[in-house]
């Protein structure tokens, strides 16, 4: 057995079941949203690991590169990613096997252009495109271990809170991942 270290966050998970009506926000001048039609594992990990990287995100990380390649290959699950100026500033995970009901599985930025303003019409892209796709329903989660302001995003884009359940995760050491004081067991 390989030693862990223990984080406990709250988890809240989040349900959307109708489109926005509002209008959505623009991404910027010099933003782009590209759907990949094949996403490799390695661009995966550089993804997963710069955006998640601040917030522990690590189940992906302890995953074989059978398993995700296995994962990202499944017709119904897709990998989309913003570009500014021609860099990636971030990416989303739709996954569609639950049909018609959708999870928004991964959805972040990376460091460098978090606070620029991108967050809101980002997230209003991946929404649209799940129901442009024909959900019926969007569900997301987020933890006390992602950006502060990741759960009061989700909120003001319409989704509404279905319960909060508190995790205790066992983090593998070997991945290298700093766990936040607060979050220390």
């Amino acid at each position: 057995m390989q030693p862990t270290s223990r984080a406990v966050v709250t988890v809240t998970f989040l349900r959307m079941d109708q489109r926005p009506t509002d209008p959505p926000r623009r991404l910027p001048q010099g933003c782009t949203l590209v759907t990949l039609a094949a996403c490799t594992v390695p661009f995966y990990r550089y993804l997963y690991g710069t955006v998640g990287g601040p917030y522990l995100w690590w189940l992906r990380r302890s995953l074989s590169d059978a398993t995700l390649e296995s994962l990202l290959r499944d017709p119904a699950v897709s990998i989309t990613v913003l570009y500014r100026g021609g860099e990636p500033a971030g990416f989303f995970e739709l996954d569609r096997r639950q049909s018609p009901a959708f999870n928004l599985s991964y959805f972040g930025l990376m460091p460098s252009v978090t606070g620029l303003g991108l967050g809101t019409a980002f997230l209003r892209a991946a929404i649209d495109a799940a129901f442009a796709e024909g959900a019926r329903a969007l569900t997301v989660n987020t933890c006390t271990a992602d950006h502060p302001r990741a759960l009061p995003g989700y909120l003001r884009a319409g989704f509404r809170p279905l319960r909060a359940v508190r995790e205790v995760w066992d983090v593998p050491n070997q991945l290298g991942l700093s766990i936040p004081e607060r979050l220390r067991v």
